[in-house]
């Protein structure tokens, strides 16, 4: 295929972004679909709420591990192969999550299926980038983005549901179906777009070089952290939150999906407001709002526990919290990339690592720590906020 092509007077350019947005939604339908049915899994596998939550952390940190390695294998190998083997493993390990019978065995699939979901997340975007012009990237990425965005709206319904009728293993079986017609669908419609004249051989003594430069850089350590941060307090209510709202606060599984959606709303919201706002604001300004805004958040999940205002104060708190994420995360990652333009790959690719890697680590202490409360998640929510505000501000506002 020539690069850059223009697809815009093309009549399948709907189902061509539909099937790009398909394949980066494979990986918020593995994190999001099994939240509701956390609480069943634990009692159908006979382990305390901790083992499960340790699957969304062992997902995690293969995701975390995967992108340093599935964006330079691209880069050499070609997309299409790369990303068939990540997707034809991440079926394979769905089947072996629905069948399986011990938490161990599950804690080991979820690694691996985080591993082999990263192909899809990572590569997609490099696919973006190689089959449009530049007039046609921001049009083609707005329409997968909304894809993406609108997942985990639907995710927590749809395994809520699943949960009920057909038992927790349905929703691992719906993800290998998922992933199989996401195959087919790359198969027939997406051609390798990477042209030969530029694979580049694998160096990963370079890349590491490029990696140690960025990560002991104090701007671009806050910018990433900031965003890491951040993005690890929203991990903490994925991992805690389905415990929270369904066993301490009596929320029926089946309509625990609508909560999360409210979060997801909140979010679309936040990022509509970042797009119309950003050009005028600036990236520093509305990086600066969104933190002020978590942070309040974080105030405000700590002062509802302390003083037990409910369910109601704690969604509404959450909702505001997970709102922010996008606005964070895009600005902290625009002023990082445009800080180096040529190595902008392998700086998104560290920091997405790093978002993903401590993400897991906080998801592994919150299942550590004593499940039946509410503290965990809300204190840990809340030092994240703390921890992100304080990483742009020592490190990073004058960058």
């Amino acid at each position: 295929m020539s690069q850059n092509k223009s697809y815009s007077d093309n009549n399948n350019y709907f189902f061509l972004y539909l099937i790009l947005g398909s394949i980066g939604l494979l990986t918020p339908f593995a994190i999001d679909m099994y939240l509701p049915a956390m609480p069943t899994i634990a009692k159908d596998l006979m382990v305390n709420n901790g083992a499960v939550q340790g699957t969304l952390t062992a997902y995690t940190a293969g995701f975390a591990i995967g992108q340093l390695l599935h964006g330079p294998l691209s880069d050499s190998y070609g997309r299409r192969p790369v990303l068939m083997i990540g997707i034809i493993f991440f079926a394979i390990t769905s089947v072996i999550c629905a069948i399986t019978t011990s938490i161990e065995a599950l804690l080991y699939m979820r690694f691996a299926q985080g591993f082999a979901g990263a192909a899809a997340a990572v590569i997609v975007q490099a696919i973006v980038r190689d089959m449009f012009n530049k007039e046609d990237f921001a049009r083609a990425m707005s329409f997968i983005t909304l894809v993406i965005t609108i997942s985990p709206l639907l995710a927590p319904l749809i395994g809520g549901n699943l949960a009920v009728w057909l038992g927790w293993r349905s929703i691992f079986a719906a993800l290998a179906l998922v992933s199989v017609i996401v195959l087919i669908a790359v198969i027939l419609k997406i051609p390798e777009t990477l042209s030969t004249e530029n694979k580049q051989p694998l160096r990963f003594r370079t890349t590491i070089k490029n990696y140690y430069r960025l990560f002991t850089n104090p701007v671009s350590f806050g910018l990433i952290f900031c965003g890491a941060f951040s993005f690890a307090g929203m991990f903490a209510f994925i991992t805690a939150g389905s415990f929270v709202y369904i066993d301490i606060y009596g929320v029926k599984p089946e309509h625990f999906g609508y909560l999360f959606a409210l979060n997801v709303i909140g979010m679309v919201l936040m990022t509509s407001f970042n797009g119309k706002a950003v050009r005028k604001m600036g990236s520093h300004w509305m990086l600066r709002f969104g933190l002020g805004c978590q942070t309040l958040a974080g105030v405000a999940l700590l002062v509802s526990w302390l003083f037990d205002f409910g369910l109601w104060a704690v969604v509404v708190s959450v909702i505001l919290f997970v709102g922010t994420i996008s606005i964070i995360g895009s600005n902290s990652m625009g002023l990082l990339l445009s800080s180096y333009p040529q190595m902008a790959g392998t700086a998104s690719s560290l920091a997405g690592t790093l978002r993903f890697g401590t993400g897991a680590i906080v998801s592994a202490i919150i299942a550590f720590l004593p499940s039946g409360y509410v503290w965990p998640m809300v204190i840990s929510m809340f030092l994240c906020s703390m921890l992100s505000v304080s990483a742009y501000w020592l490190l990073s506002r004058n960058a």
